[in-house]
């Protein structure tokens, strides 16, 4: 049984799927493994640090495509790509549902066994395979150190015989995992931190990190039962926008981590709201790509207004690829795992398993 993974486009996508850790696992499960020549060596791994671990490489896409019964992906598979899939291959990766309908459906069609894992049950057996998780950890971390590289002033609070340097004062908006990393780096190199969120409960691990929870009022419970926020009421967001409005003339940096899964990212901050910060402030916007957080918020570009730089990110990751491919791959490694009987020694569709239904695309 043979496990591939082809090259991803590198004008997009500088992550892989599989490091030579990972593929090492995957041998020790008794499958084989093959990649693509050169699969990861735009982030400093050599072919041979693969073929050490016994991964035997190909020339071509192609030959991975004709011999590989699962494939290990980061993004949706190119149309060349999936016009080589076969019927019962098996696909994993991150393939954003909605914004993939089409290459999707032409999978199906052609009966192939695709798993997304950002559709992953928030269940504690599935927390090793948890991709949204490990990426958004960096994101948090990333979000922080490219707004103090583009705050002009410095971070932490400063004793010198020529006066007092004040503390950079941090607002992060969404205490999900990127928002709760955000807030202990931006802790970690001395700003002053507040954060919120609709989730009441979020309060007591911010406060946790060393930041203060700003909190609204409310009577409704904002959190679904998988963890994840809530869609919010007028009511509730009048209370926030007042909150926030408040918060924004006094931080320097505001970090936006809000998404809400499956929809478009809620907008949090208005026109007017961006003008309360004072000129040189940072809003750093991680929802950029699903819409933002931030009016004046576009990924890939950085807008200013009224002297406030709004940085909208796109392709985050592809500022910590070998980081990110580590941990990525080490989340496919355990989806497999768990997907691979060594009995039949085969992969097996056990739709009696949370992980494995909840995963496994069925239709757009």
């Amino acid at each position: 049984m043979i496990v591939g993974s082809t090259k991803e486009d590198l004008t997009q996508e500088k992550r892989v799927a599989l490091t030579p850790e990972a593929a090492k696992n995957i041998i020790g499960l008794g499958l084989k493994v093959i990649i693509e020549k050169d699969y990861a060596t735009h982030i400093g791994i050599k072919d041979k640090q693969f073929e050490e671990f016994g991964v035997n490489i190909k020339n071509s896409k192609e030959e991975i495509l004709n011999s590989a019964k699962l494939i290990m992906k980061v993004n949706c598979p190119s149309d060349e790509e999936i016009s080589k899939l076969k019927q019962n291959n098996f696909l994993i990766g991150m393939f954003n549902p909605s914004k993939n309908q089409k290459k999707i459906k032409d999978m199906l069609n052609k009966k192939v066994n695709i798993f997304s894992l950002e559709l992953l049950p928030r269940i504690t057996r599935a927390q090793s395979m948890d991709v949204l998780s490990s990426q958004s950890n960096l994101a948090g971390y990333r979000a922080v150190i490219d707004s103090i590289f583009e705050f002009e002033k410095a971070v932490p609070m400063m004793m010198t015989a020529a006066g007092t340097v004040p503390a950079a004062k941090v607002l992060v908006i969404g205490a999900g995992v990127a928002g709760l990393q955000a807030i202990a780096t931006a802790k970690r190199l001395g700003a002053i931190v507040s954060a919120t969120d609709v989730r009441a409960a979020s309060k007591e691990q911010v406060e946790s990190l060393g930041g203060k929870f700003l909190l609204v009022e409310q009577e409704e419970d904002m959190e679904t039962t998988g963890g994840y926020a809530k869609e919010t009421s007028e009511n509730y967001k009048k209370k926030q926008e007042d909150l926030i409005k408040d918060a924004l003339k006094k931080n320097d940096i505001v970090i936006c981590t809000a998404l809400i899964p499956g929809r478009p990212a809620p907008r949090i901050l208005n026109e007017d709201m961006v003008k309360l910060m004072s000129p040189g402030s940072i809003i750093y916007d991680l929802a950029a790509e699903q819409g933002g957080n931030s009016a004046f918020s576009e990924a890939g570009k950085t807008n200013i207004v009224d002297g406030v730089k709004v940085i909208g990110v796109k392709s985050l990751m592809n500022r910590l690829p070998l980081t990110a491919s580590n941990l990525y791959a080490k989340n496919l490694f355990s989806f497999i795992r768990n997907l691979y009987s060594k009995e039949k020694k085969d992969f097996h569709v056990n739709l009696e398993d949370e992980i494995i239904k909840k995963t496994l695309m069925k239709d757009v």
